[in-house]
């Protein structure tokens, strides 16, 4: 149980499921969440991150079936006992895969919470819910168009269909209006083509009368039942309220207006196939035209169809459109492009049935989970995913539940075979109510997003009023990919509300997909995807994790590149051997704290107060960005300090006090170096977990281990380490080291050569630092002798100038370099630059180029205008330099 004296901190994890393995965009996910579990632990909250997995209904269930099929069986051959015991056992076998996965990651859940949507807890919660739903009328039963996918053979709702872009056709047919001798048989026939034969023989119809349909997809032309138009459209008015006859078929088809009908599709008149359509079927439901379903669950024609029952749909598409033009009523084909709706799971093309299904009545729901966005109770980070949130749900519509699935959660409703009566109840019961008939319960499962969207709660104990619930609901934030907003997030908002009267959670952070280095999206079976248990095995966790970490912004996505991978690992190699060095220079006991923030007795020298004023600085920062979810800017801002101003300066400006014999100031060096150190791992710790704590173990501590120590940025705030001043004085003596540095590269100083320098001080402040300083840019810009001149001094020929706050720096060259061959080279660089520069400036004052490049190409160009404008400025002024 929680701790009530503590201030929680609760994450759920968006459960995996339960067939998943790690992937890419899992790693990110996860690792999101851990640090700001990691910096929530360590900030002292009480802090749960509950894991946990997703039953997975059509997935889990197609795996299996998988497996039986290789044994030449299927789930009918078992039966639905049978069958399910068999997806169990599986469960049981691989279903922790992708868990282990995530703690071979270092994901810090409380592994012992861990939950599974259809534990007993949680299908309690489902079952609870669907009974209170059912009994406010917001979960009913009725005959609506879904979207059915007939290889998994089950209904999917509208957020689990793909629209993807084909090239398809549209058929041009001629629906007639004349009555013949032979159609008025075929109507006394009953209205369709006889069996033999595939539609009336068409003597005496007259090509000119009639209306011309548009559809991409003839074969549904079977089930038709009336034509409409719009109303305010004058080439159909006159024959509103008039019949056509049906191709083929033979049926008369009334003409109604609607002002649904877009005049300037196709031809303006269009075909209505209730059965087969959502926009028909609403369109029969406003006049009264019936629903025919000429198209079955297994995507094959039905007896309705006539002749052509039996076959395929896209079979039949072929022999319409053949039959049509047999009897010249196919006008024309015209290549289309349009959105055709797919399986999310198998990527089979979606048909669109009548059928009777489960559905909850959205709008009810709707309307509070918008007003608490609205309000502010829930914000997006960014917040311009709230957008795309409230957009969905004004224009939301009733959500179809059921499944024609063995696994999931079956729904809680019987029917009686004596009265009919339907029994919702949360207990199984034995007979029926009214009648004490006996009773059959409905074959179908609940949406798999149905349970999910309880887990914020359900997994707490919801409906029992427990501890946990009391305690850590509502969560803190959640943090999901910005594909499940509205199948995972949007009914977890409004579920909540309904049931516990609260949000689920205050903060919705989202991130974006990982893609590969060209910008696509990660996948397997096109060979673009990436396990990252291999990355781990290769690089390690911690480098992996850093690696997705850094550049990482919210809500965008991340492209992966192996070169970030190699760069967190040379960073995580800095990190160990500086702590190895520290280490090997550290005395048995650890430095008193209280001494250091003393100033050990005033022996602190700059270099000292320096790193830990920038300590100081560097541990607000990355606080700040993680409130802020910055994550990708904390990870950035540990980097920097760590590689540039802890490893390359501060270890290299306290190495001689290391080796020299003052012991005050040696003391005081290992002091400042163990501080620093310990609390920098702090600081990365939620970032690269192993890392940190296998050094820290190494070092003199308080405490067992990392991931319990405290949160450094409170403690730093009250120590009085801040010290702008001595961050400013530390600034010029290393602007002076690193310039005289990237002279003595650009100008091919040898690199044994020591390198003469007066440096003219124009402050008394600026004389003070840099004669303290000496000592250090002698050793680490190689520079010998260095003087410090007050005043104005006169450059000296052939000599460098580097500009810092309060000085001028001059780099003697003479005798160092060839001055007449640096000369040269230096001029004959200012020309390729300027000519280089003066290409990407044609380019760009170019229109030619400016409409017809791509966006990236001209981007390109106006970098390099930046570019080699910025080197040719850098070389002209070093040429000045040299001629003096």
């Amino acid at each position: 149980a929680g701790n009530p004296a503590m201030r929680p901190f609760t994450i759920v994890i968006p459960p995996p499921n339960v067939t998943g393995s790690l992937h890419m965009g899992h790693a990110l996910d996860n690792l999101l969440q851990d640090i700001l579990t990691r910096w929530k632990r360590m900030s002292g909250y009480d802090t749960l991150w509950l894991p946990g997995t997703d039953h997975a209904g059509i997935a889990t269930q197609m795996v299996v079936e998988a497996s039986l099929a290789k044994e030449g069986k299927s789930r009918h051959d078992l039966g639905r006992e049978r069958f399910l015991q068999r997806v169990w056992e599986w469960k049981e076998r691989y279903g922790r895969t992708i868990i282990k996965q995530l703690q071979h990651l270092g994901a810090s859940c409380d592994w012992s919470r861990e939950r599974f949507t259809m534990d007993d807890g949680c299908s309690r919660a489902v079952r609870e819910a669907f009974v209170r739903l059912y009994e406010k009328g917001l979960i009913y039963r009725g005959d609506y168009i879904i979207n059915w996918c007939p290889r998994c053979d089950t209904a999917l709702s509208d957020l689990e269909v793909e629209h993807r872009e084909v090239e398809g056709h549209l058929w041009h047919i001629r629906y007639p209006a004349r009555e013949t001798a032979g159609s008025r048989r075929d109507e006394a026939s009953g209205g369709a083509a006889g069996e033999g034969q595939r539609g009336p023989a068409g003597d005496g119809v007259d090509a000119g009368d009639g209306v011309v349909i548009a559809t991409t997809r003839p074969e549904t032309m079977l089930g038709d039942t009336a034509v409409a138009v719009h109303p305010d459209d004058p080439r159909y008015r006159h024959l509103v309220g008039r019949k056509l006859r049906l191709p083929l078929m033979g049926r008369e088809l009334p003409v109604v207006a609607d002002e649904a009908i877009d005049p300037s599709f196709g031809t303006g008149a269009l075909k209505v196939t209730p059965a087969h359509d959502p926009v028909d079927f609403e369109i029969g439901r406003r006049h009264g035209i019936p629903a025919l379903k000429v198209i079955g669950t297994d995507g094959r024609m039905m007896p309705e169809a006539g002749a052509y029952s039996g076959l395929d749909r896209y079979e039949c598409r072929e022999m319409v459109a053949a039959d049509l033009e047999r009897e010249g009523l196919l006008i024309k084909v015209e290549s289309h492009t349009h959105a055709v709706g797919h399986c999310q799971r198998c990527g089979t093309v979606i048909e669109p049935l009548l059928s009777r299904q489960w559905f909850v009545r959205m709008q009810p729901l709707a309307d509070p989970a918008i007003k608490v966005v609205r309000d502010g109770r829930v914000r997006f980070i960014p917040d311009r995913f709230a957008r795309i949130y409230l957009n969905w749900l004004e224009n939301i519509r009733d959500w179809c539940i059921s499944r024609q699935l063995w696994w999931g959660h079956r729904i809680p409703a019987w029917y009686c075979r004596d009265c009919g009566e339907i029994v919702v109840a949360r207990d199984d019961p034995d007979r029926c109510p009214s009648c004490s008939g006996s009773l059959e319960q409905d074959p179908d499962v609940l949406d798999t997003w149905f349970s999910s969207a309880l887990w914020p709660f359900s997994t707490l104990g919801w409906p029992e009023q427990t501890p946990d619930l009391a305690h850590f609901f509502p969560t803190t934030v959640l943090v999901t990919g910005y594909d499940i907003i509205f199948f995972w997030v949007a009914r977890m908002i409004f579920t909540s509300l309904e049931f516990t009267g609260e949000v689920p959670f205050h903060e919705v952070f989202i991130h974006g997909l990982v893609r590969d280095e060209k910008g696509r999206k990660m996948s397997k079976s096109k060979g673009i995807g990436l396990d990252p248990l291999e990355v781990i095995e290769e690089f390690g966790a911690d480098t992996l994790r850093f690696s997705l970490v850094t550049g990482n912004t919210p809500g965008n996505d991340l492209r992966y590149y192996r070169a970030k991978v190699e760069g967190a690992r040379n960073f995580a190699n800095k990190i160990w051997n500086a702590s190895r060095f520290v280490l090997m220079n550290l005395e048995e006991e650890s430095p008193d704290r209280e001494e250091v923030i003393a100033g050990l007795h005033g022996a602190l020298e700059l270099s000292d107060r320096w790193i830990l004023s920038r300590y100081a600085r560097v541990a607000a920062e990355v606080d700040g960005a993680l409130a802020a979810y910055d994550l990708g800017g904390a990870s950035r801002t540990l980097y920097d300090f760590i590689w540039s101003e802890f490893c390359d300066w501060y270890i290299e400006l306290v190495k001689p006090r290391l080796y020299g014999e003052n012991q005050v100031s040696k003391r005081s060096a290992r002091a400042v170096l163990c501080f620093v150190l310990e609390g920098t791992l702090r600081l990365l710790h939620p970032f690269m977990p192993f890392l940190t704590e296998e050094i820290r173990q190494r070092l003199p501590r308080d405490g067992d281990y990392i991931v319990t120590a405290p949160w450094p940025a409170a403690e730093v705030a009250g120590m009085g380490l801040l010290d702008p001043e001595v961050e400013t004085r530390m600034n010029i003596l290393i602007e002076s080291i690193r310039g005289i540095r990237n002279v003595r590269s650009e100008m091919h100083v040898p690199p044994g050569r020591k390198t003469p320098v007066i440096i003219r001080s124009l402050t008394a402040e600026a004389e003070d630092l840099l004669r303290e300083g000496k000592i250090f840019i002698e050793r680490l810009a190689l520079a010998e002798p260095v003087q410090i001149l007050p005043g104005l001094v006169d450059k000296p020929e052939g000599a460098a100038t580097v500009i810092v706050p309060g000085a001028e720096v001059f780099v003697s060259l003479s005798g160092l370099i060839d001055l007449r061959l640096e000369m040269g080279r230096l001029e004959k660089e200012l020309a390729e630059a300027r000519e280089e520069l003066q290409r990407a400036r044609r380019k760009l004052v170019n229109p030619g180029f400016l409409e017809k490049a791509p966006e990236e190409v001209v981007q390109e160009e106006r970098r390099k205008e930046i570019t080699w404008g910025q080197k040719a400025d850098s070389l002209q002024a070093r040429i000045a330099d040299l001629r003096g």
